[in-house]
């Protein structure tokens, strides 16, 4: 296990997770391409470097699009010699909206461990990013997943661990419910509806992010604001952030299977983090044989610029394991 403190914010790079930057030159990017992989389902997707490097299949957390994988911390990744693809899980920005309508009151008795039935579960996204990675003809892939994307590249390598190269978990946990809680102050802000508009939009990712973010590192309400409001023009739906929610509270405990585990893998937690404790990433790297614990003082539940050299290191490290 290591353990990153954080070197003084500079106020100069774009600190907020999913905050816009362009990449550099010599990093060849697609523009939103869409890919058919289930019946029903279509997900938007871009990739950043060269198809023939090794593929690194980047996963997002939950109601949280592509977007918020900043195309500069994808261009390290594909100079690290990377075939980067971020995409838009089903029920998010452009990619195909799912069916079944989840109530607060559905998502309150499953929080409370009350036996509910999800429109779909963490195996059914898994299975979507598989498809994905069919459609661009690509055998296996190093996994990447942040929060529920992490859930989700867990249960991947459980449910075709043949196609994983490598595995990183980041601010994320293993379905165990005594671990990686969330902090009972955040639901009623997760429940609470939204104004309907843009500008409200963009002022309620403001809110969130205040009560989520790293108060170790430095960040910019606007830069938030902007992407924020990228992401409403590109589709936001909260019946399928519901959904997105529920398939997360009906998942199973991973901790087991998880012992069987065999690839490189890398579990980064921020010792700050309030929608994730951190009990989560520890349980999940004690449950991986050989894992590396990075946990990181001052980082929250978002991906601060600051940190894109630590996160791209750390991963090249588990990356060069396979």
């Amino acid at each position: 296990m290591s353990t990153v403190s954080p070197a003084p914010a500079s106020p100069e790079l774009p600190p907020a997770e999913g905050s816009a930057g362009a990449t550099e030159p010599d990093v060849a990017t697609s523009g939103e391409l869409f890919a058919p992989v289930a019946s029903g389902v279509e997900l938007c997707y871009q990739t950043f470097g060269d198809p023939a490097d090794e593929p690194m299949l980047l996963v997002m957390g939950l109601a949280t699009q592509m977007t918020f994988w900043d195309p500069e911390l994808c261009a390290m990744l594909a100079r690290r010699g990377h075939y980067v693809i971020r995409f838009d899980n089903r029920d998010v920005g452009r990619s195909s909206r799912g069916r079944g309508r989840v109530t607060r009151g559905m998502l309150v008795r499953a929080f409370a461990g009350r036996r509910v039935r999800p429109p779909y579960s963490l195996h059914d996204l898994g299975a979507d990013a598989f498809g994905l990675l069919d459609h661009l003809g690509i055998a296996s892939a190093h996994l990447v997943g942040v929060s529920m994307g992490g859930m989700i590249v867990q249960t991947m390598a459980l449910d075709q661990p043949q196609r994983v190269r490598s595995l990183t978990s980041i601010m994320s946990t293993t379905g165990k419910r005594s671990v990686g809680w969330l902090h009972p102050r955040l639901l009623p802000a997760m429940l609470r509806p939204i104004k309907p508009g843009r500008e409200a939009y963009a002022e309620s990712s403001v809110a969130m992010w205040r009560m989520i973010g790293s108060p170790g590192f430095d960040h910019d309400d606007n830069r938030i604001r902007e992407a924020a409001r990228e992401a409403y023009d590109r589709g936001v739906s909260s019946a399928g952030a519901l959904r997105q929610m529920l398939a997360i509270l009906t998942q199973p405990n991973r901790s087991p299977a998880l012992r069987g585990v065999r690839v490189p893998t890398l579990v980064v937690h921020g010792l700050a983090d309030r929608m994730v404790h951190v009990s989560g990433g520890r349980a999940t790297a004690a449950a991986v044989p050989g894992a590396e614990l990075l946990l990181i003082d001052g980082m929250g539940h978002d991906l601060p610029a600051d940190l894109y050299p630590t996160l791209v290191d750390a991963i090249s490290r588990v990356v060069a394991r396979a």
